[in-house]
């Protein structure tokens, strides 16, 4: 995880500079406010990203010395098929077309279909406690 904190730690320090220079050059708000967003996104994320590096052990990709054959082996676990994300598209699809018309109570079963879609898109592997 070193390397992706470093690119976003890199990207911070890019779009802060853009942003003074931004600042300096065009003097328009709206330029600055979105490159310092910006700048903030990316330096939550580089951070999270450094704070989980420390966590976990040294993977290949963090090690200068290592061989392309050590990142060999089981990468994780991946999903072969969920109807969940096509769910989660559809309930935003409908919260976005209530939004646009302004639809109180439509909004209300938007949101909520969007919560349990996202509910059951995260626990969808859930098995609960291991019983001896």
């Amino acid at each position: 995880m070193k390397v992706e904190a470093r690119i976003f730690e890199l990207c911070t320090v890019f779009f802060f500079i853009a942003a003074i220079g931004y600042g300096i050059w065009a003097k328009e708000p709206v330029g600055i406010v979105g490159l310092t967003l910006t700048g903030g996104l990316t330096l939550i994320i580089g951070t999270y990203f450094r704070f989980v590096a420390r966590r976990i052990e040294e993977r290949p990709e963090d090690n200068t010395e290592a061989e392309v054959s050590d990142g060999a082996g089981e990468l994780g676990f991946f999903s072969p098929g969920s109807y969940w994300p096509v769910g989660l598209a559809a309930s935003a699809a409908l919260c976005g077309v209530a939004l646009a018309f302004w639809q109180v109570w439509l909004i209300i079963i938007a949101v909520g279909l969007i919560l349990l879609a996202i509910g059951g898109l995260v626990f969808e592997y859930h098995t609960g406690p291991a019983h001896d």
